[in-house]
Formats: structure tokens, C-alpha cells, sequence
């Protein structure tokens, strides 16, 4: 019964067991490699092994890595998306060893797989919903700061522009017709923002009714750009279940160069922004005394 123990493991684990000689054929794959790849060990043993779960664009790397393990005797853990029988990708963790004959020489590499495809994708999940608002699901105020950091690291930065954006009228919008449908503007709120926003760019929401857009770099003109076009989408009234409703929105902008830090820029784009708002309230102040 003992002897029988190893072969009883190997067929009934629900880990990917395989054997690769050191010319890439596969030498042994158990019952776990034969329904991940819909493969009977006849269409298995003997074949390379990255014409049947490796992916086209990794063969170079999957090969080096074999040959590196039989040319030095040690083999490292990786991890990888493999080709399924019917096309998909799964993504599995690797724990490789080398076997070697009685006299010691490197002959292939034993390769123990899970399939961790799940786990990453929940993982990948609580990452998620740990870096963003739940409201809105744009990311929230610590990631903004940890990408403030990034960018304006005296070393490695390379600076960055921000956008203070305050939402005008928004506490009558909850005065009048409540949370649910204040709640409901701000998620629509970031969705104009982020359909603004390019590659690299981040539309963060800071707080409250206030947002933050962060541009790499110190491109003056695209800041510009970028604020005219921030007015002009918070113009358009958003549709509610009380009807169209109109906001508006005071934006301050700041550069930031290496060094400085992400709270001293964020707070002369917060002074930027109210002068915005000061002055524009004084001049329909002013309108409306001209037309008395």
C-alpha cells in the first residue's frame, strides 16, 4: 500500500503536478494537468510544454527559465497565467524543483501549480474598494495623496499639476430634494470628471462636494485646458428624479514641483480655488446691481 501512496497523490490532488525534461517535453502530467489543458496524457507526454498552457507572448521567457534551472540546479517560484483546454487564462502559482539523476546532473523541473486565479481576483477586488470612494467609486482622498507623494518625490518626481474642484450650489440640492438624490449628483459628477481625464490623469474625490483632478507634470496649457472643460461639463444640468437640476463649480489650479509637499500644493490650489469663487460671486454681485 505505501508504494502505491505516491501515485495515489499524484492522481487524486487537485494541484497541477508535471514534469519537464530538460529539452521542455513534458514528462509527466497528472489528472489536474490533463482537465485544465482537455488533454489526454497521450496528447501530453512528450510534447514541449509551451505549445500546450503557455502563452504565445511568455515561450521566450518559459524556455530561458527551464534552462536556467537545469544549468544551475535550482529552479524559483512563479507565477503565471496559463492556456486552459478551451482558450481561457488562468492564473496559477508555480512551486519549481530540479531533479537530478543518481550522479547529480540537472535533468528536468518539477513544477507544482495552483490555481490562484480566485484568490487574485478577490484580492484585486478588496485593492480596489480599499483605493476608492464608495460613492462614487473614483479613488478617494489616501490614494490622491499617495500619487501627491509619488509625483512630487524629490528624487524620482517629476512634479504635477492639481485641480481644486468645488461643487457651487450642491448644499441646496440636499436642502431641497435630499441626500439620496445629492448622492446621486456627485456620483454623476465624477463621471464627467473622469470622462475628461486622460491616460495617467486622476479624478479623486477629496470630500464632501470637492474634487481633485491630478495632471503629471507641469503642462500649463493642458491645466488650462483642462479647467475650461471641467466648467463647462458641471454646466450642463444633470438629470435627477426631481427633474433637471443645474450646479456649477469654482476651480483652482496649482503646480507642484519635486519637493514640495502634496499638502502645502493642495492647499494653494484650495486658495486658488475660493479666490475663483470670491471673485466671480462679487462680479454677479456687480451684474445684478447693474441691472437695479
Amino acid at each position: 500500500m505505501e508504494s502505491s501512496l505516491p501515485e495515489a497523490f499524484i492522481a487524486a490532488t487537485g494541484a497541477l503536478l508535471a514534469v519537464i525534461a530538460a529539452d521542455g517535453r513534458i514528462l509527466l502530467a497528472n489528472p489536474a494537468v490533463q482537465r485544465f489543458t482537455g488533454r489526454s496524457p497521450e496528447e501530453l507526454l512528450g510534447r514541449f510544454f509551451w505549445e500546450v498552457w503557455v502563452l504565445p507572448e511568455h515561450v521566450e521567457l518559459a524556455k530561458d527559465a527551464v534552462a536556467r534551472a537545469i544549468a544551475t540546479g535550482t529552479a524559483h517560484p512563479q507565477e503565471a497565467d496559463w492556456i486552459t483546454g478551451d482558450g481561457g487564462r488562468r492564473r496559477v502559482a508555480m512551486h519549481n524543483d530540479v531533479l537530478c539523476d543518481c550522479s547529480g546532473r540537472p535533468y528536468a523541473v518539477a513544477t507544482l501549480g495552483i490555481d490562484v486565479t480566485d484568490q487574485r481576483q478577490r484580492e484585486a477586488r478588496l485593492h480596489q474598494r480599499a483605493e476608492t470612494d464608495r460613492l462614487t467609486g473614483i479613488p478617494h482622498r489616501g490614494t490622491l495623496f499617495d500619487a501627491l507623494r509619488r509625483h512630487l518625490d524629490p528624487v524620482d518626481g517629476a512634479g504635477c499639476a492639481v485641480l481644486f474642484c468645488d461643487l457651487d450650489r450642491f448644499k441646496l440640492v440636499n436642502d431641497d430634494h435630499g441626500h439620496g438624490v445629492g448622492d446621486h449628483l456627485l456620483s454623476e459628477v465624477a463621471v464627467r470628471l473622469g470622462a475628461l481625464a486622460r491616460p495617467g490623469e486622476i479624478v479623486a474625490r477629496f470630500g464632501g462636494d470637492e474634487f481633485v483632478l491630478l495632471v503629471p507634470g507641469d503642462d500649463a496649457g493642458r491645466v488650462s485646458t483642462l479647467s475650461v472643460l471641467v466648467t463647462a461639463a458641471l454646466a450642463t444640468p444633470f438629470e435627477t428624479s426631481c427633474g433637471a437640476l443645474s450646479i456649477g463649480v469654482s476651480v483652482g489650479a496649482a503646480v507642484g514641483r519635486p519637493g514640495e509637499t502634496p499638502d502645502d500644493l493642495i492647499a494653494r490650489a484650495d486658495r486658488a480655488m475660493y479666490g475663483s469663487k470670491t471673485h466671480r460671486r462679487r462680479r454677479t454681485a456687480g451684474d445684478r446691481g447693474d441691472r437695479r
